[in-house]
Parts: C-alpha cells; sequence; structure tokens
C-alpha cells in the first residue's frame, strides 16, 4: 500500500511540475512578469524536491 501512494504522490509532484511550467510560459507571453517568474520558482522548486526523492524500491512479491 506505501508504494501506491509513493507512485500517486510521484504522479501528483510531476502535474504539478508540469502545470508549474505551463502557467510560466504563458504568463511571460503575457508580459505578466511576476506570475511568470512565480511560476518558474515554484517549478524549479518542484524539480528539486523531485530530483531528491530516493528511487522507487519494487514491492515484494508474496
Amino acid at each position: 500500500m506505501p508504494l501506491n501512494l509513493e507512485k500517486l504522490g510521484r504522479f501528483l509532484l510531476r502535474g504539478l511540475r508540469i502545470g508549474a511550467s505551463t502557467v510560466s510560459i504563458v504568463e511571460l507571453l503575457r508580459s505578466d512578469w511576476t506570475g511568470g517568474v512565480s511560476a518558474a520558482v515554484a517549478w524549479l522548486v518542484f524539480l528539486q524536491v523531485e530530483r531528491r526523492l530516493p528511487p522507487l524500491t519494487p514491492e515484494p512479491e508474496d
């Protein structure tokens, strides 16, 4: 069960990272510098968190 929660957490973190990068690009194209830079910083934070996570270990078979 913990492995499934970990997979879900990684999936949600990846979704947040993709969303932040998309928002950053859109905001910068609209010349909203504050929103674009804020979303870019959020993207960098999500990226660093994802890189620091340990690799998934396979679940042992019963």
